[in-house]
């Protein structure tokens, strides 16, 4: 079964590391006029075992996705939700 290269049409959270930080992506506002998610930035200590919290962001469903294809074109590889 292939993957689709489109975003989801509907609300899915996604999470992103490049082994020193985590983004996660949580949609919370979702309908026909408005798609904003949140933006979670969490940054992987050695001696945790939960990434600590650093940022949080509110983005447009446009600037979510522009985001998450740079972050893979730098090397960004999703991952199991960190928290």
């Amino acid at each position: 079964m292939a993957t689709s290269k489109r975003p989801p049409l509907s609300p899915k959270e996604g999470w992103l590391s490049d082994g020193r930080q985590v983004l996660q992506f949580k949609p919370v506002h979702w309908d026909r006029w408005a798609q904003r998610l949140v933006l979670i930035t969490g940054e992987l200590l050695p001696d945790q075992p939960v990434p600590l919290l650093k940022h949080r962001k509110e983005l447009t469903r446009e600037q979510a996705i522009t985001l998450w294809r740079q972050k893979r074109q730098e090397g960004w590889r999703p991952c199991e939700p960190q928290w």
